[in-house]
């Protein structure tokens, strides 16, 4: 991406005098500038929303739908969330927090009714941790942090079945099972419907009218099939079991909402908002995927484990994103504290991440987000 000298020298000068950069007015790619790097790396649909002042400043999407029936892609077009949906569930969780249903420091031996190994009907089957007593050190800041011990997902093991593979809030690893097992303790800890709660706490707060966490009948008239690297086209997943890690089907004008809406901290105490994007656990692996690889990196950014967030501080001051990936959908959002500003990036097309950090950095200004352990396929540091 070219940057006008002007900026770069202006960013010198700072960097000299110790001190950061002035905020550059919030801009973003041309309509045509973002065609042609779609064309260039064949994306069929993207859609892009920023947020200034804690405000939705504009939302825009691009290319079609469904690309063989020439169907556009829409503002309320419905797209899956992906891994986002961990954060719109994590706000959920603080609010909860926040009201003292929820200690999220207490551990799951005093939050579940049965010890975590007696639960063993899918989805909530955690049988196999029997025979680990560190399932008992097990809490929820943990869960929120990626901190528990977990693969990713259990059929991601050799041998399909969960482990836990180092002491609980030692480490970061990124882990779906984390989020399945606070769904359990909201569900049966709490006797609480993750579902109608989400529904109620974030998406009628923020006036998200397209957005559930499980498929609804009227999507289908507005929804985006999917396109992997191969371009090869996939229908749309109904997802009719609600799943916090991962079920959220949604749209770009209501994930604008959201996460302006978690830029304030609307529903949540100052504390508790500031908890979300504050760096709990250091993370030094190389890459986040894959999740228990660990490593040694020293980030220059402090890159580090937030509730529901990844931290890191950039030269504006403190930076927190979140990504959601499957083999069709390429998502991503990275938002900056200083002027309470957001870039939201939803595609229905996994080849879209390949312009992400471009588009991120013409959207806020120059950023020190540590773009290479989102993707593998960029330089470490």
């Amino acid at each position: 991406m070219r940057l006008g000298r002007w900026w770069a020298l202006g960013v010198a000068a700072w960097t000299m005098a110790g001190c950061a950069p002035p905020l550059r007015p919030l801009q973003s790619l041309s309509d045509p500038e973002v065609q042609r790097v779609m064309r260039r790396e064949q994306v069929q649909g993207l859609a892009l929303a920023t947020i200034e002042n804690g405000q939705v400043a504009r939302v825009r999407v691009f290319g079609t739908r469904n690309a063989a029936l020439g169907q556009p892609l829409t503002p309320d077009t419905v797209m899956s969330g992906a891994s986002l949906t961990k954060t719109a569930f994590a706000y959920m969780v603080l609010q909860l927090a926040d009201e003292g249903k929820l200690d999220l420091d207490a551990p799951v031996t005093k939050l579940l009714p049965q010890p975590l190994p007696a639960y063993h009907v899918r989805p909530f089957d955690f049988s196999d941790l029997a025979g680990d007593p560190r399932w008992q050190a097990l809490t929820p800041r943990m869960l929120l942090a990626h901190s528990g011990g977990f693969a990713n997902f259990r059929w991601l093991e050799p041998d399909g079945r969960l482990h836990i593979h180092f002491d609980p809030g030692s480490r970061y690893a990124y882990s779906g099972e984390g989020y399945s097992l606070l769904q359990l303790i909201v569900e049966r800890g709490l006797g609480l419907d993750v579902g109608q709660e989400m529904q109620h706490r974030v998406f009628d707060r923020f006036g998200m009218r397209n957005t559930s966490m499980h498929w609804r009948p009227d999507f289908a008239e507005n929804v985006a099939d999917g396109y992997g690297f191969d371009g090869a086209m996939q229908p749309h997943e109904r997802r009719y079991r609600v799943r916090a890690a991962g079920s959220m089907d949604t749209t770009i004008a209501d994930q604008a909402k959201l996460w302006a809406g978690i830029m304030r901290g609307d529903g949540l105490r100052p504390d508790t908002r500031a908890a979300l994007a504050t760096g709990w656990l250091p993370i030094t692996s190389r890459h986040q995927f894959p999740t228990l690889a660990g490593g040694d990196v020293a980030w220059p950014q402090k890159l580090a484990a937030g509730l529901g967030v990844v931290t890191f501080e950039d030269r504006s001051g403190t930076g927190w994103f979140k990504g959601g990936h499957d083999d069709t959908t390429a998502n991503f959002v990275l938002c900056m504290e200083t002027g309470q500003r957001c870039v939201v990036m939803l595609s229905n097309d996994v080849r879209a991440e390949r312009l992400y950090p471009e588009l991120g950095r013409q959207a806020l200004g120059p950023d020190d987000m540590p773009w290479s352990w989102e993707y593998d396929w960029m330089d470490a540091p």
